[in-house]
């Protein structure tokens, strides 16, 4: 697209683009009922024809994308070959994905296709340092135990509750970007003992945490271990497996606010039942898709089934990290400025 396709036109601090005569038209899906009022809030910064859908995108509904140029999906659904073909069918030009991962679309066939597309880079990291912090913390202290006990009606103290104080317990945090520097400033108003390990220490990581040289050593110092490391395929698939578990100390408690794919259920399964895990908060899990964003009358997965009967040890919510106002407000400004950045140069810094 050029510039003698494009105009815009300002009016009462309003940006409405105006694109081959008339205005963009956008359509997005999976949008939860308190997401719609920030989507339509941002919209009116730029004036563009909005529809919003609480369904996700399937090809039962792709009809619904005909006439619109540009669409929003999440990561709930497939963008694999036969919908990326429907959608260029129906006239879609920009896919744009509100979120960082990108592992829901087949990038290589979109290309192909002449799809502009483009993810989030980032957004608040305090949302998913906020639930990792809750997750550890309600664990350490013995809430949920107390709390699962009560609903129960039983108001009895036993041993299995006594807790240890956090600020008497070691923290170790995987993966010291943005995020778990964030987590690591939480936990460190609790314990000066902070460890971080990251392949790329940073220096302002080192104000907060006390790096460690590998993992290993890591994980045989921390009482607690939040892991917040981006995953790599490939290069560290289940890396929570049996092996770094061993090295562990006895009781520990790990909470993983990341990806799915660095953690081994079966291995997680089995430190629940020795002992070796006192317990396990997780807000994400490999095959995610076939759990997570429904109601279930039974889990078919023999291995997530029985972590959920370990509860409140084992402790799993539905990938809820970005899950806060502010994280959905940066998610959707900047797929909104990713699209205009389209619009007006042809190139977005965030492209895919």
């Amino acid at each position: 697209m050029t510039c003698s396709y494009l105009f815009t036109y300002l009016n009462c601090s309003c940006r409405i683009s105006i694109y081959v005569g008339k205005i963009m038209k956008i359509i997005t899906f999976k949008v939860r009922n308190v997401e719609k009022p920030i989507f339509e809030e941002i919209n009116k910064k730029f004036g563009y024809k909005l529809e919003i859908h609480s369904e996700s995108l399937t090809m039962e509904n792709v009809n619904l994308t005909k006439g619109f140029d540009a669409v929003i999906v999440r990561v709930d659904g497939s963008i694999n070959k036969e919908m990326l073909d429907a959608l260029k069918a129906n006239g879609i030009k920009y896919l744009l994905t509100r979120t960082v991962r990108t592992d829901h679309i087949d990038l290589e066939y979109a290309h192909k296709l002449g799809f502009k597309m483009a993810r989030v880079p980032s957004y608040s990291p305090t949302a998913i340092a906020e639930l990792a912090f809750a997750h550890a913390l309600m664990l350490s202290r013995q809430t949920l135990h107390f709390g699962h006990k009560g609903f129960n009606k039983d108001f009895t103290i036993d041993p299995e509750g006594f807790a240890t104080e956090l600020k008497n317990k070691t923290v170790g945090i995987v993966g010291v970007g943005k995020i778990g520097l964030a987590a690591a400033k939480m936990f460190k108003v609790m314990t000066n003992n902070v460890l971080g390990f990251d392949l790329y220490p940073s220096e302002e990581g080192k104000k907060v945490v006390k790096y460690t040289k590998t993992l290993e050593e890591l994980v045989k110092k921390s009482d607690i271990i939040s892991f917040h490391c981006p995953y790599i395929k490939g290069k560290n698939d289940k890396m929570i497996n049996d092996a770094l578990i061993k090295q562990m100390k006895k009781g520990v408690i790990i909470v993983n606010t990341a990806r799915g794919q660095i953690q081994d259920e079966e291995a997680l399964l089995k430190g629940l039942k020795s002992g070796k895990i006192q317990a396990i908060a997780t807000d994400v899990l490999n095959n995610e898709k076939s759990i997570f964003f429904k109601k279930h009358a039974e889990i078919e997965n023999k291995t997530f089934r029985q972590l959920l009967e370990f509860y409140p040890r084992f402790v799993l919510t539905p990938h809820i990290g970005s899950y806060t106002d502010e994280a959905v407000e940066n998610m959707v400004e900047y797929t909104y400025d990713n699209l205009k950045e389209y619009i007006e140069t042809d190139q977005c810094k965030n492209a895919i």
